[in-house]
């Protein structure tokens, strides 16, 4: 095969960032014995297996890596050919992938949501659980889109700032801790914390604290949710350090209430982020620039509390 045509290409960038025959298959309506012919052209073309199996997974060999946002990237550029007249949301038939807390999806994403509806009924979003290494992976991964916190958006991804905060300590409204003034650690080391994993990073500059005085505290309860750590305080004794914003509006919702730390708590910074391969891409601006104006009208977000 001497040249590759545009199909081929779209297939390329499907079976690469689903990792998966079906998937690609379905993604683009086509049959599986389909997509893996067009599999084995483009392996025959690139002579490489692009896909490796692993157990019942794939895995991106090295030369597909590079290829995936270089093909993208064309793709997009592609695809910027038949936007001269504008791009029109309202005929817009596209499917998003947005990475970030559960906080942002359960009190955030709604609003979203019926703002996209309302514009763009065409246009589909897929929700997944933030993970750490998905920002500096961000051009590999199936991903258009983090909402996370950052010191500074990195130099290869765009960003647009959703504001900041300061992180304070959450606890049960009828904690013992509740009705002090100027806690200090040795007070909160009394009890156990709960640790959010997932999201940037929110409390290590606590344990850095900790360290320096020769004192660690216990993790009773490690999860990515924010929903499942705030039933977890509002029924216990346990702790947990976490955005200002956040801990504000969890008592909306939830029996808890929040306090300063004894410790000078460094600013949080909020970014919604994606990367080059999909800067110039009309679609895909006109619904960040929506999720991102959306984000910061909320009366959740971290711009709520300046107001």
């Amino acid at each position: 095969m001497e040249r590759l045509n545009l199909n081929l290409l779209r297939a390329l960038v499907v079976l690469l960032e689903s990792r998966n025959v079906t998937q690609a298959a379905n993604r683009l309506h086509l049959t599986q014995s389909a997509m893996s012919r067009q599999l084995g052209q483009l392996r025959d073309f690139f002579n490489d297996a692009l896909l490796i199996r692993e157990g019942n997974d794939y895995l991106l060999s090295a030369r597909a890596q590079v290829l995936l946002p270089k093909v993208q990237r064309i793709l997009a550029d592609v695809g910027s050919l038949s936007d001269s007249e504008g791009f029109d949301p309202s005929s817009c038939q596209r499917r998003f992938r947005f990475a970030c807390t559960d906080y942002v999806a359960q009190f955030i994403f709604p609003e979203v949501l019926q703002r996209l509806q309302q514009q763009a009924p065409g246009v589909d979003i897929i929700y997944q659980v933030l993970q750490s290494q998905d920002l500096e992976q961000l051009g590999q991964l199936p991903l258009d889109f983090i909402s996370t916190m950052i010191p500074a958006v990195p130099e290869n991804l765009h960003g647009i700032a959703l504001g900041q905060d300061r992180s304070v300590c959450l606890m049960a409204e009828d904690h013992p801790l509740a009705q002090k003034q100027d806690l200090n650690l040795a007070e909160l080391l009394d009890y156990p914390f709960v640790h959010i994993n997932s999201g940037g990073d929110k409390d290590s500059f606590f344990d850095r604290t900790l360290s320096q005085q020769g004192l660690s505290r216990r993790i009773l309860f490690e999860v990515p949710f924010f929903s499942a750590a705030f039933q977890v305080v509002s029924d216990s004794q346990a702790l947990l350090i976490l955005p200002e914003h956040i801990a504000h509006n969890a008592r909306r919702f939830f029996s808890v209430t929040y306090c300063n730390l004894p410790m000078v708590s460094p600013e949080n910074h909020y970014h919604f982020c994606w990367h080059g391969v999909h800067h110039q891409d009309p679609a895909h601006q006109w619904v960040r620039l929506c999720i991102a104006e959306q984000i910061r009208q909320s009366i959740f977000s971290p711009q709520a509390m300046d107001k």
